[in-house]
Formats: C-alpha cells, sequence, structure tokens
C-alpha cells in the first residue's frame, strides 16, 4: 500500500514537471513567434526606440549607380500600392498578407528621437546579392495620414534622404516614400522614379493622391546649378499648391536661404515634368517641389533649419483634416 502511494506521489510530480515546462515552452515559441522580421505585430525598438534617421541612413548606404535595381510589374506596383492603402484605412492584418505575398514585410518602429511609432513596409529583397530596389514607405501609426514627404532619388541627391525624415518627425500623420534604388540603377532610365510612372514608387504616390494626400517631394542640385540660391521652390505642372509655396519660400527666407520661386520668375529645376506633380495637378492636390543646394544638405545644422521651415507647411496640412 505505501510502495504504491509512493508510485502515485512519483507520477504525480513528474505530470506536474512535463506540464510546467510545457507551459513555459508554449510562452518561449510565442515571443519567438512576436519577434519574426514579418510578424504584423513586431515592435522594434520597445525599450529606448530606434534613430529612424540610422534605420534609413544603413538602408541607403548600399545604393549604387549601376546595379540594384529591377523593373516591377503592374501586379507588384498594384499590389504594394493596395497594401498601403490597406494599412491607411487600418487593416494591418490584410496588409500584412498582401504584401508578405509580394515579399514584402511589415513591422513597426518607435523612433526614440520624435517618441512615435511608424510601421515600415519594406522589401525583403533589400539585403539580397541582387535587390529589386523597389523602396520603402514610413506611416506614422499614431495619427491619420495626411500628408506625404517623397524621397525619389536617395543618394544621388545626397542627403535627401535625412531631409525627409526630419520632415516626417516634424508634422503628425505623415507618410514618407523612399525610392529604393539609384536614380541611375537601372537601365537607361528606368530607376528615375519622378519622372516614371512604371515604378512601385510612382504606384504608392498615386494611391496616396487618390486619397487626396497633398505632398512635398525633396531634391537636391549642385550648388553651382543655380549660383546664388540655396533652394529652388515650385509646385510642379500644378498651380493649386502655390499658397502653401510662398509660405514655404518665406518661411526658408526667414531661416536665411535664398529662395528661388518659380512661379514669380524662371528658375532652373522646376520640376515641370515630374510625374508625381501631374498626378497631384490632375487631383487639384497641393504639391510642393522643392529642391535644396547641396552647401544645405551638407551640414546638419543648414539642414535642421530647412526641416523646421518644411514643418511650417506640413503642420498646416495636419491641421487641415
Amino acid at each position: 500500500m505505501r510502495a504504491n502511494r509512493s508510485r502515485f506521489i512519483t507520477i504525480a510530480t513528474i505530470l506536474l514537471v512535463i506540464a510546467g515546462l510545457a507551459g513555459a515552452l508554449t510562452v518561449v515559441l510565442r515571443s519567438g513567434q512576436g519577434a519574426s522580421g514579418s510578424g504584423g505585430g513586431r515592435v522594434d525598438g520597445r525599450a529606448g526606440g530606434v534613430d529612424l534617421e540610422r534605420v534609413v541612413a544603413d538602408y541607403t548606404s548600399r545604393f549604387g549607380p549601376g546595379h540594384g535595381y529591377r523593373q516591377p510589374r503592374k501586379a507588384d506596383r498594384a499590389g504594394v500600392a493596395e497594401a498601403v492603402g490597406l494599412l491607411l484605412d487600418g487593416h494591418r492584418d490584410q496588409a500584412q498578407q498582401r504584401l508578405s505575398q509580394l515579399d514584402f514585410t511589415l513591422r513597426t518602429l518607435v523612433d526614440r528621437v520624435s517618441g512615435r511609432s511608424f510601421a515600415e513596409i519594406a522589401d525583403r529583397s533589400d539585403d539580397a546579392v541582387a535587390p529589386r530596389g523597389w523602396g520603402r514607405v514610413y506611416v506614422d501609426l499614431g495619427h491619420r495620414a495626411r500628408w506625404s514627404v517623397q524621397v525619389p532619388h536617395p543618394v544621388a541627391d545626397q542627403g535627401t534622404e535625412r531631409l525627409g525624415v526630419g520632415v516626417l518627425r516634424g508634422s503628425p500623420g505623415g507618410v514618407l516614400v523612399i525610392a529604393g534604388a539609384h536614380r541611375k540603377a537601372g537601365r537607361g532610365d528606368s530607376a528615375d522614379v519622378a519622372h516614371r510612372q512604371d515604378t512601385v514608387f510612382d504606384a504608392v504616390c498615386d494611391e496616396l493622391a487618390r486619397r487626396g494626400l497633398p505632398g512635398i517631394q525633396v531634391h537636391g542640385f549642385a550648388d553651382d546649378s543655380a549660383p546664388g540660391y540655396d533652394v529652388i521652390a515650385s509646385t510642379g505642372k500644378g498651380t493649386t499648391g502655390r499658397a502653401d509655396g510662398r509660405r514655404l519660400a518665406d518661411a526658408l527666407r526667414q531661416k536665411g536661404y535664398d529662395v528661388c520661386r518659380a512661379w514669380a520668375r524662371s528658375c532652373p529645376l522646376e520640376g515641370t515634368e515630374n510625374v508625381q506633380g501631374r498626378r497631384a495637378d490632375a487631383e487639384g492636390l497641393a504639391f510642393l517641389h522643392v529642391e535644396f543646394a547641396h552647401a544645405v544638405r551638407d551640414d546638419e545644422a543648414r539642414t535642421a533649419r530647412a526641416v523646421t521651415a518644411v514643418n511650417t507647411i506640413t503642420a498646416r496640412w495636419a491641421a487641415a483634416g
């Protein structure tokens, strides 16, 4: 009898240990799933956050002419744009599923500089030997999307990626769209997304325009391309954004920059052939095409002053909704 009781206690103890181990294993597995690169709920930078500017700089540091771009099919372009729309409508799981089908990832980043959380839509091939170069999108998760900042020529227009991140941080409700390759990475001008309608970048910008989001597109020019000017401000082909353009030019002037105002005089690099600007004009949306001299983009303090000026406009757009 005593032997049976001892055997019963031993078996019960073993079963309790097994149950405890099973519970611990379940917790570990669930934690691992939550931290997976494609998990819809993944949060990078939960403790202390990440520096979004550094994340983007690390991404674009691999760009160069002559490599790193593959022209997308129409279905690819439409699919990424559709996923961006699903995310903006609050359907994250559906966006995640659509992006996964296209070999894109979706994760959340906590930016320690702004304190905001951003969704990052990224091409999974970025880390491959032969990346497709289809770009990234960053969406402010704490506010409804109200405006966009677009960086069509990262690295080629040195420092514009830093400008883009700074503008995104400065006002709520922003969407940052960054091209995924050097403008001379593809065959001919296939990777020059500011002048092509068959790119993922353009498809995403079209989706944002369809939703009524005004946008600012940042470019860079060599100092000797427009002697005497620090910035060339234009509304591209359209006229809807001229009031905002004047406000921006005034704000830049107050920061000490000499601005060529394309609506008031003939300026180089006015961006009248820019395809995203043409779409915005067709939608009756404000679109600002802004070129910054190398001297502005190459100096951190001067870049910060330029960003502050631009944010006078994006703050208005954020409040308009």
